[in-house]
């Protein structure tokens, strides 16, 4: 069963994952900065590429929030490279292949389509520069998109 996820005010669980460039990046590494967690189900999908290539298109409006996006799905990192390079995106993309952070943040489905188990919610995740969760979204269903309005007005918050 998945964890149940972290509410706002609470700290936000650490971790350590490989992104698409083969580096290892901690949640930690951005203390000082806000970071703007998106769980996202599958690469080359859909609503995946819509939510990403939206937040690829607007990195302007996190980048004055001193936020840093990071993208995170249980994919590998060669599928996560290739996906990266193909929609050009602009922040990490990092693989949560052990689904150790997913459940974590309490976003795993336990059964997606086609019968594959643990694959990560679409959710998302506001954490301040001192590791605290402002905002905590996961969808159960995967075709709907976080509230990036929502997403938008805490991070020009907290600034």
């Amino acid at each position: 069963m998945s964890a149940i996820k972290p509410e706002p005010g609470q700290a936000a669980p650490d971790f350590s994952l490989y992104d698409s460039d083969k580096k290892k990046v901690s949640l930690s590494d951005y203390k000082g900065k806000n970071v703007l967690l998106l769980f996202f189900p599958q690469a080359f999908t859909g609503t995946c590429t819509k939510e990403l290539c939206s937040t690829r298109d607007n990195i302007a409006v996190y980048n004055q929030a001193n936020a840093q996006v990071l993208g995170i799905s249980v994919d590998s990192i060669f599928t996560l490279a290739k996906y990266k390079e193909e929609q050009q995106l602009n922040f990490p993309l990092l693989s949560d292949f052990n689904k150790e952070v997913s459940t974590a943040y309490g976003t795993l489905y336990d059964n997606f389509v086609f019968d594959m188990k643990g694959v990560s919610k679409r959710s998302a995740f506001v954490i301040d520069k001192s590791g605290i969760v402002q905002y905590a979204e996961v969808l159960e269903t995967a075709s709907d998109l976080p509230d990036f309005t929502a997403i938008q007005a805490i991070l020009s918050g907290l600034n």
